[in-house]
């Protein structure tokens, strides 16, 4: 093992065990093995729907874990065509119409909904998503993001880059996420935007702030 994967494996414990000792961890748990599910991952998914990015995407590809699960039942709820990719790859990807779905978002934005409603896809019959929104165990203020270990994530960016060209990539995470420093090597691939329950960082420009909820944004900060 790596310097840098040895690294990566006892950051991955660290955020583990924190998120499981200060009960931010939600469902499922234990969250140990898992992108985590975390307390206000709702409200960084109304939060998501704040940034022009999301307003502006047709399409939005989501990571299949339950802490984003909130994001693609938003997706779905704002008229946006969804694609997911199956857990692991294992089954391709699936994109779900939100004009076949409309009453059953909820439902649909579960993987065995998502495939039982929507439609399997390979790579060339997938739409061009506008904006790419993934799971983290970690990230820091340079965008390195941390995933749970199998490189999924990284391989479904790198994918979708290669395809489809330059893309957004936001990642939804509890503050207790946002790290110093995650180890990097050079197959990884960066976040532009990191969405918290509580602040909105674009890495891009290194800018940090609230979420902006205007007048026109209150609809989606109801609960």
């Amino acid at each position: 093992m790596t310097d840098a994967r040895k690294a990566k494996s006892l950051l991955r414990e660290e955020i583990w065990r924190k998120l499981q000792a200060e009960r931010v961890a939600r469902f499922p748990l234990p969250c140990f093995g898992h992108v985590p599910n975390f307390e206000g991952s709702d409200k960084a998914a109304q939060n998501i729907r704040l940034l022009a990015e999301w307003k502006e995407a047709k399409v939005v590809f989501v990571n299949p874990d339950y802490a984003q699960k909130k994001v693609r039942e938003s997706a779905l709820l704002d008229g946006k065509l969804l694609v997911m990719a199956s857990p692991k790859l294992e089954h391709g990807y699936v994109v779900v119409d939100p004009a076949k779905v409309r009453g059953s978002e909820r439902d649909a934005s579960t993987i065995r909904g998502a495939f039982s409603l929507g439609k399997i896809v390979d790579l060339q019959q997938m739409p061009r998503p506008d904006l790419i929104v993934e799971g983290s165990v970690a990230i820091d203020l340079n965008g390195n993001r941390l995933g749970k270990g199998g490189g999924y994530g990284d391989v479904e960016i790198r994918t979708l880059k290669t395809e489809f060209g330059s893309l957004p990539v936001v990642t939804t995470v509890h503050d207790m996420q946002v790290v110093p420093s995650v180890p990097y090597e050079e197959k990884d691939e960066k976040v532009s935007i990191i969405v918290t329950p509580n602040r909105v960082i674009r890495v891009s420009r290194g800018e940090e702030h609230a979420p902006d909820v205007s007048q026109d944004s209150n609809k989606f900060c109801s609960t």
